[in-house]
């Protein structure tokens, strides 16, 4: 998903995906241990993801902490 995709999604609708790209990172790890992976970038997809949602929240952190000054 999208950076412009993220932004349009509330807090909860974000840390839930959150949740979701980590189970996916859970999932691929048995996957790997198990040798039956079936798309090898799915671990790099989930961990860059969870990393552009958790820059929009600090991103909406700031902002909002700009705003009570």
């Amino acid at each position: 998903m999208r950076a412009k995709d993220l932004r349009e999604l509330s807090a909860e609708e974000l840390a839930a995906r959150i949740q979701e790209r980590q189970d996916d990172i859970i999932h691929f790890r048995l996957q790997q241990a198990t040798g039956v992976v079936e798309n090898v970038r799915t671990s790099r997809e989930a961990r860059r993801e969870i990393a552009r949602i958790k820059t929009i929240l600090h991103e909406r952190n700031q902002h909002a902490a700009k705003g009570t000054e």
